[in-house]
């Protein structure tokens, strides 16, 4: 119910910025408004995340390994509005439209590509629960973990996962925002 009413209210609220990030999005650079990716959901169930885009268009062919270095060195597939957007998590605001929609929560381990866990079986442990916006490993850490340590800290979401955790999550996540440090 949480998540329903939350991200109806977010939706409404950010209707402003979302109309505006998507006119700037269209008139910074060639391609479409919004990046739409398939994505593993709780149990398994494939889901199109949605965001704005932020990469130049056709920038998706790349390895694992190579997205890994892009996350903690910097990313030259991204446009310059792209960085903005990141930093402050703007990039992420349709994504409240797949919360809406019951496919996503506030909270939970993030949504991965498919060939991830196509390829690793362990990491199918975080599809128990709903990908969220945000998560523990975003906040205890983000990008500079490793894959392990994000599983680790998914893990340990999903065994004491509650409200006053997710409130904990969400405001450390806001603070993150605000501030400007993101979650690299």
């Amino acid at each position: 119910m949480f998540d329903f009413f939350a991200s109806l209210l977010g939706l409404i609220i950010l209707s402003p910025v979302f109309l505006s990030v998507a006119v700037l999005v269209k008139l910074s650079s060639r391609g479409p408004v919004f990046f739409r990716q398939e994505r593993y959901g709780r149990n398994e169930r494939i889901f199109c995340v949605w965001k704005f885009r932020t990469m130049r268009p056709n920038s998706e062919n790349y390895s694992l390994e190579q997205l890994r270095e892009f996350e903690m060195f910097g990313d030259p597939r991204v446009n310059k509005l792209g960085k903005f957007l990141r930093k402050y998590a703007l990039d992420e605001i349709p994504q409240l439209i797949n919360i809406l929609k019951g496919e996503m929560s506030f909270v939970g381990p993030r949504a991965y590509y498919l060939d991830r866990y196509k390829r690793n079986a362990e990491l199918k442990q975080r599809l128990v629960v709903k990908p969220g916006l945000t998560c523990l490993s975003a906040v205890g850490g983000g990008v500079k973990l490793s894959e392990e340590e994000s599983l680790k800290l998914d893990l340990e979401y999903i065994k004491r996962k509650n409200f006053f955790l997710d409130i904990s999550i969400l405001l450390k996540s806001v603070y993150l925002v605000v501030s400007g440090k993101g979650f690299n």
